[in-house]
């Protein structure tokens, strides 16, 4: 990941450079030749994503890309649209993100649950599933993120989560997948994690944004340290309104929309919300 963007860029090679200074260690090689089983750990993981994607935007600056008119990224890529927008340092920024993956890695530990995808209902109907499984077992379960039109992944608890599967499936469900993970991102049962966060969150210098950004939570512009810091310290235990957040650059008049980052799952979801949208990507 990212190892082709490093040889032909001296703009993200001194990006990944930094990163390896910052932290102590080489997270530059783990990027690049693993083992895949500790880059993958959410503590690794999570700034390999943002140094990648921080890299990507610096090669495209090297470019003189013309500057986004909005930035917004899927919750661990919402750290990295802010420090795209100005509003992190990329030093504060992964010092921020590593903490996340710290803090969300002994959330899991703690507090063991499940996530799943939903594929073929609405999100109302969704809602509701987790709402009465959630009363069913007295356990938290509820919508992680509104991927795209017949899209959703639910979170939590990992009984209440199997009952909302099972609702699911007698709703009607194309396909569940219950997913290979015991961290319950985005719901409740990241409490721990997002109490610990805010504390982190309030130490971090933010500054405004110099270029609109999309809340995950809100799906609408945050445009002041305030709202940012309100933003990131809700992020954890509350759904990511993507399809809101991309309805929202679309009733702005966005046309283009490029992602940034390893993969092109992004780009996938716009396809399903409006395939007349123009979709680009980086290569990393």
């Amino acid at each position: 990941m990212g190892q082709t963007l490093y040889e032909r860029s001296p703009a993200a090679r001194a990006v990944f450079d930094e990163a390896d200074a910052l932290l102590g260690f080489p997270l530059s090689t783990l990027c690049f030749t693993g083992p895949e089983e500790t880059l993958t750990d959410t503590l690794n993981q999570q700034p390999a994503l943002f140094t990648t994607s921080m890299a990507m935007m610096a090669a495209l600056a090297e470019q003189d890309a013309p500057p986004p008119a909005f930035v917004a990224g899927h919750s661990l890529g919402e750290l990295a649209a802010l420090a795209a927008a100005g509003s992190l340092t990329f030093a504060d920024g992964l010092a921020l993100v590593r903490r996340r993956g710290e803090l969300m890695k002994a959330a899991g530990e703690q507090e063991p649950g499940a996530m799943a995808a939903i594929l073929g209902l609405d999100l109302p109907l969704v809602t509701d599933l987790c709402a009465r499984a959630a009363a069913q077992h007295g356990r938290a379960v509820q919508v992680a993120n509104d991927n795209c039109p017949g899209q959703i992944v639910i979170s939590g608890d990992k009984e209440a989560l199997a009952t909302a599967v099972s609702l699911a499936e007698e709703a009607g469900a194309r396909k569940t997948v219950v997913l290979p993970i015991t961290i319950a991102a985005h719901s409740p049962l990241m409490a721990s994690a997002s109490a610990d966060f805010a504390t982190a969150v309030n130490a971090t210098p933010i500054h405004p944004p110099q270029i609109p950004i999309i809340g995950n939570v809100t799906a609408r512009p945050l445009p002041t340290p305030d709202e940012i810091r309100t933003e990131l310290k809700a992020q954890l235990t509350s759904s990511v309104l993507w399809t809101a957040s991309m309805n929202y650059l679309l009733s702005q008049g966005v046309d283009t929309v490029v992602e940034v980052g390893p993969g092109d799952v992004l780009l996938s979801l716009m396809k399903r919300i409006d395939r007349q949208t123009r979709r680009e990507k980086v290569d990393a």
